[in-house]
């Protein structure tokens, strides 16, 4: 096993006319073994990232490094990269015996005897060694994935790269897919780099996540990492569903001050972001508590405008009642609905569990307070 390194890679799309940036100055470590998802909206450039390594796309300037060594100018055939591709990418007319042995015997020296014996390993191992006669017309979803993942596998490659394995199955095959993957990831100890947009997906299945934008590299650490230290407003803003609240305001005199409420900070809070003035408020919906106004937390009035019961919880979008603002938020609850549809309730937004923001830069100033030794994370580093 191996270890990859991203090294400041860049990718430059050029015609006569213009030239497209499409992954700027990246810079990733994956250590041996390391499940790493690289995440973001649709044309961030983690598809051409994820090509850049496998070889099928040149590298602009920067290095591709396997083990400390540079693979720009290996091909992809030469690399010991396996691929699964978002469309399976199965030969149509051969068997799925023939198409999970096609790169080992197209790649290697190895008998085929050895081929066969590790083909049906393999197969066991996927469960799916009573299909190796079928065709890929032949199977459902959930089995072509399976036939494409073995395909990986019997390679025995250094890295496994997966794009978007998984978004071709329905949510329930989706779902139970996603920890077949993560128990196969352990159990071959490969170094992987996956690919999604799906946010629920990079937080069940990575050890850590890149989050990428327009490009750019915006953060890389650990699924909760991520989510509760974000290292800017996009970041906070990617990952959750329902996705943060935000407030643009200023910071004046110890106090936020937005169009819809004036939040008054901690002398302690205040000190931190001295300096900072145009601040963007945050705060999760599940931070924020309704018509509990005995929690604590900075307190104001708001009314329910739609009750969303999903079961387990319930998502309630509010407005404040302010009439010079629209500004709307929302706000997740546990159990069964306890307002409903045109209730007027008082919210809090606790002042542990808010997030602030320059708005100039979009860093983050000030993150909510985890207790990542009860969580089992370790901290950013400051």
């Amino acid at each position: 096993m191996v270890e990859l390194e991203l090294d400041e890679i860049t990718k430059v799309y050029q015609d006569e006319d213009a030239s497209v940036v499409a992954v700027d100055d990246v810079s990733i470590e994956v250590p041996d073994g390391d499940f790493l998802v690289l995440v973001g909206p649709s044309g961030c450039g983690k598809s051409t990232t994820l090509r850049m390594i496998a070889g099928l796309e040149d590298v602009t300037d920067g290095h591709v490094r396997l083990d400390g060594e540079s693979i720009n100018d290996v091909s992809a055939q030469e690399r010991d990269i396996a691929m699964v591709f978002q469309s399976y990418a199965l030969y149509p007319h051969k068997s799925v015996r023939a198409n999970m042995s096609f790169g080992i015997k197209q790649s290697t020296d190895t008998p085929n005897d050895e081929v066969a014996s590790i083909v049906e390993e393999t197969a066991e191992m996927m469960g799916i060694e009573d299909l190796l006669d079928r065709k890929p017309n032949e199977l459902s979803g959930g089995q072509q994935q399976r036939v494409a993942l073995g395909r990986a596998i019997v390679r025995d490659p250094e890295v496994f790269l997966m794009d978007e394995p998984l978004s071709n199955l329905d949510a329930k095959l989706r779902a139970e897919m996603r920890t077949e993957l993560q128990h196969l990831q352990e159990q071959l100890g490969v170094t992987t780099v996956y690919v999604t947009h799906d946010q629920t997906e990079a937080m069940t299945m990575g050890d850590r996540i890149a989050i990428l934008d327009r490009g750019e590299l915006q953060q890389v650490g650990t699924p909760l990492e991520c989510y509760h230290e974000p290292a800017n407003r996009f970041v906070a803003g990617f990952l959750g569903e329902p996705s943060m609240n935000f407030f643009d305001g200023e910071h004046e005199a110890g106090r936020v001050m937005t169009d819809a409420f004036e939040y008054p900070l901690s002398e302690e809070l205040a000190a931190d972001i001295d300096g900072v003035t145009g601040i963007a408020f945050g705060i999760r919906p599940e931070d924020i508590h309704v018509a509990e106004p005995e929690k604590g937390g900075q307190q104001f009035e708001a009314e329910v405008s739609v009750v969303e019961p999903m079961g387990n919880e319930n998502i309630i979008h509010l407005r404040f009642e302010n009439p010079e603002t629209s500004a709307e938020f929302v706000a997740t609850t546990e159990g069964d609905p306890n307002v409903a549809r045109g209730d007027r309730v008082t919210v809090g937004f606790p002042e542990e569990a808010i997030h602030l923001f320059d708005r100039e830069t979009g860093e983050a100033v000030k993150n909510r307070t985890v207790d990542f030794a009860r969580s089992g994370v370790e901290p950013l580093a400051k």
